[in-house]
């Protein structure tokens, strides 16, 4: 046993090492191109005359808020982590019900191709109406803040899954069909076998882009909506002047949807490959 654990242990390391050089070959160009960005904003904004606070003094007047994102003093006096957390409920209940319907209503629309082509033109003018729009529709009608921001969400987020999905199942080749039908397959058979495998990759084409504009939205309606929410601590750190809290917000936005982005992804990698 001892033996074993002791020959195990270096090519463990060996197989690590390699690991570790890959990912920092990968990670070196973005930590120089940040590192070079921060220089220059440095440079550019510690005169007096700057309006913007260089990276120094944000992360010295939002220390207190990076090392203690969970504080909760009641109300909207909330720490960092609540403000996203909240707004990713919002997301979250918005963006699975438009994965629901986008993807359900664009399977019936893609089987057909006359309902398709009458149905396009509706779904393109739809889609080009920006989120913020439709928020006062939807508070005249739901008389919520809460239900309008979640349905400003849905509302934004479905088209590109439902065109996406729409056309995934069109572009389902026909030598797959003629298959189908010789070896006599069902429709639930069809459909879990030939028809979603095949539309997969498109589906979560309108699955990362819709999940980027949920994220773009919720942080636009809250801000007029207020509440908790990372968008509403936007706002009240600019009514407050407090520059260098807005810009650590930003930062926070940026990383949660990349994150958000990303994990999109590894689903799309793991269920496509084992399509495939």
């Amino acid at each position: 046993m001892t033996a074993t654990s002791t020959t195990a242990k270096p090519a463990f390391l060996a197989n690590l090492w390699p690991f570790a050089q890959q990912q920092g070959v990968k990670i070196l160009p973005s930590a120089i191109a940040i590192l070079v960005f921060l220089v220059i904003w440095q440079l550019l904004c510690m005169g007096e005359g700057s309006n913007l606070p260089p990276p120094t003094t944000v992360l010295t007047e939002t220390w207190d808020l990076i090392i203690d994102p969970f504080f909760d003093n009641g109300g909207n006096d909330k720490g960092l982590f609540w403000q996203i957390m909240a707004s990713l409920q919002r997301v979250a209940v918005g963006f699975t019900l438009s994965t629901v319907v986008g993807v359900g209503v664009g399977i019936l629309i893609g089987s057909s191709a006359k309902v398709y082509s009458a149905l396009d033109p509706i779904f393109q003018l739809l889609r080009t109406i920006p989120p913020l729009a439709w928020l006062p529709i939807s508070l005249a009608a739901l008389q919520e803040s809460e239900t309008s921001a979640i349905f400003v969400i849905f509302i934004t987020a479905i088209w590109p899954i439902l065109i996406n999905t729409a056309v995934g199942v069109q572009q389902v080749p026909q030598d797959y069909r003629n298959v189908s039908k010789v070896l006599q397959l069902s429709r639930m058979q069809y459909f879990f076998n030939v028809l979603l495998p095949a539309a997969a990759p498109y589906i979560f084409t309108g699955l990362k882009i819709g999940i980027g504009l949920a994220w773009l939205a919720i942080v636009a309606a809250e801000m007029l909506l207020g509440g908790v929410g990372i968008g509403f601590f936007i706002w009240d750190a600019w009514n407050s002047s407090q520059i260098s809290e807005l810009i650590l917000a930003l930062v926070y936005i940026g990383l949660v949807g990349l994150l958000l982005d990303r994990l999109i992804d590894a689903v799309s990698r793991l269920i496509v490959s084992e399509d495939v």
